[in-house]
């Protein structure tokens, strides 16, 4: 196995930092996977009673990271492209709305968000690393970490990466727990 081949495998011996942004990394790669290539019907395909939906999934998870690395991380309004939109930050409208969202605008609003995820996660850990208090805080007043916020999402990725196995299955039964060698998303299909 070479790095090259699988980019999203976190490092065999890193550092703290290396072995948590590489998990949360390997989960981003890993859902990406189970949700791409699809049309709308299949992003909108439900399983069993249950109201999820991959493109809801791929929304929920666009608006989680943007929410983390923007408002919990310094406090800043969530801004582009939620700003005007009926997301309050907590209640369910990206997973309801994703229904009237193209492929191509769901891959690219999840693709968006991962990409500035990265980059305002990098700069923080340039400035201050994982010890470092953010802007999220209880009633109380007690702030919480950066190491937190990382570890928060990779929890949200675990949840909805598992979700995402389950309705990739039902719709075109496609299995499996990694990305085979060499995977790249490639959007709708």
């Amino acid at each position: 196995m070479t790095t090259s081949e699988y980019p999203w495998e976190p490092p065999l011996a890193g550092t703290e930092v290396e072995h948590l942004v590489g998990a949360l990394d390997r989960l981003r790669t890993t859902f990406r996977w189970k949700a791409d290539g699809l049309d709308a019907a299949a992003l909108r395909t439900r399983f069993g009673a249950s109201s999820l939906t991959l493109g809801g999934l791929l929304k929920h998870l666009a608006a989680v990271e943007d929410s983390t690395f923007t408002t919990k991380l310094t406090g800043q309004a969530v801004g582009a492209p939620w700003e005007g939109t009926a997301w309050d930050g907590g209640n369910d409208w990206p997973f309801t709305s994703a229904a009237t969202d193209t492929p191509e605008q769901l891959y690219a609003l999840w693709d968006g968000a991962v990409e500035r995820s990265r980059a305002r996660l990098d700069a923080a850990l340039a400035d201050g690393g994982l010890d470092q208090l953010v802007h999220a805080a209880t009633p109380d007043g007690r702030h919480a970490s950066l190491r937190r916020l990382v570890c928060d999402l990779v929890e949200e990725y675990g949840r909805h990466t598992g979700h995402a196995d389950l309705l990739r299955e039902a719709v075109d039964g496609l299995v499996g727990e990694d990305p085979p060698a060499g995977w790249r998303p490639r959007g709708n299909g």
